[in-house]
């Protein structure tokens, strides 16, 4: 498949960024398989005609991203026949409360909201880098394939999730940051906002910012010496769990 294809979405009523993290070219040649594993916002407003479309997916595991209270006020809605099984891996939106002082006050500036999330963003890299690594657990099972990862949007928790798993796949970086990137032209941005929001605000908050996942990403490579000590100490891929990683995911 082309790149000017990917990524490949699943079209549904209910979410608007969901999409196979395959196709993708490697370094060395190969490609990420299509139908393994994907990526995707919220599933709580999926439509009764959305359904048939998640189940022909034939998921086994959905690794849901999302904060305790974000995941309980909104359940994921699936299909009742064979359901997948739905593996919490919480990490909570630290920033919200202050996002929330900061729009009461109507004093929020975009590069406010940008410094908000890059705090964010570092605590991806670190704090919850454990979280990640679980991912990884679950990726290299087999019987757990196919397997859907997902936050509220799709956009920052689930972005820096997925240019982990591209980067351990061996995906140029560039690529890796263009699949982050593609949420600004596929996602709908379906989270509502205050009405009073300013316009420079909702962008820079319903956006992704390439800044600040490289950022996330040097950091947390940084942190273990490089990418090859990040796989190996920060998300648990040794030689052998990593080839076999690859093994599963490339053709």
């Amino acid at each position: 498949m082309s790149d000017a294809l990917l990524p490949r979405v699943v079209a549904l009523e209910g979410c608007t960024n969901l999409r196979d993290l395959g196709g993708y070219r490697t370094d060395d040649g190969r490609s990420v398989r299509f139908g393994r594993v994907f990526r995707s916002a919220s599933l709580a407003r999926l439509t009764p005609a959305d359904l048939p479309c998640l189940a022909a997916l034939g998921l086994r595991t959905v690794c849901d991203l999302r904060g305790v209270r974000e995941s309980e006020k909104a359940p994921s809605v699936l299909p009742r026949s064979e359901a997948p099984e739905i593996v919490p891996l919480s990490i909570e939106p630290r920033v919200g409360a202050s996002l929330r002082d900061m729009l009461a006050r109507e004093e929020a500036t975009g590069e406010d909201v940008r410094d908000l999330l890059r705090i964010a963003y570092t605590a991806y890299a670190t704090d919850h880098l454990p979280r990640y690594r679980t991912l990884f657990d679950l990726l290299l099972r087999e019987e757990r394939l196919p397997l859907l990862f997902h936050c509220s949007a799709g956009k920052d928790r689930t972005g820096f999730g997925a240019a982990l798993l591209l980067t351990a796949l061996g995906v140029p970086r560039a690529t890796v940051i263009e699949d982050y990137l593609a949420t600004n032209r596929i996602w709908g941005r379906e989270n509502a906002l205050p009405e009073n929001t300013p316009a420079e605000v909702r962008d820079a908050l319903l956006s992704a910012h390439r800044p600040l996942l490289e950022m996330a990403l040097d950091l947390a490579a940084e942190r273990h010496g490089g990418v090859d000590g990040l796989l190996r100490d920060g998300l648990g891929l040794d030689a052998a769990r990593l080839a076999r990683l690859r093994a599963m995911l490339l053709d």
